[in-house]
């Protein structure tokens, strides 16, 4: 079945899919990040999920803070829930970017902290 032809619950049953799994891979790469500061294994595979969550940065910010797959997904949906849009329990939908930018910028300074170290 062709996106055109899916009605509007599966076409947002199919952006709630996608977006959780790209939400999925973007906080594997944000603990990766900190996992490897607090390990002192600074590689670089830490060095591009910087660069992808910095990336992942400037899309939000283009986008006034919401993911594209949001406001996507506003066209099937008039829900006022946080998560109307991605499998996650609403409070974690309501406070994501709090919590996994935190935890990225501690990651960060890690990673940044060791490798000065070790300079």
């Amino acid at each position: 079945m062709s996106y055109e032809r899916m009605n509007q619950s599966d076409k947002l049953l199919a952006i709630k899919l996608i977006h959780t799994i790209i939400w999925a891979f973007f906080v594997f790469v944000i603990f990766y990040i900190l996992y490897s500061g607090i390990t002192n294994r600074v590689n670089t595979f830490t060095w591009i999920g910087i660069g992808l969550i910095i990336g992942e940065g400037f899309v939000l910010l283009v986008f006034k803070m919401f993911c594209p797959l949001t406001l996507l997904a506003r066209k099937y949906s008039d829900s006022q829930k946080e998560n109307f849009d991605i499998f996650l329990p609403n409070w974690l939908a309501k406070h994501n970017k709090i919590i996994f930018t935190t935890v990225f910028i501690v990651g960060l300074i890690l990673v940044v902290t060791r490798v000065f170290q070790n300079k």
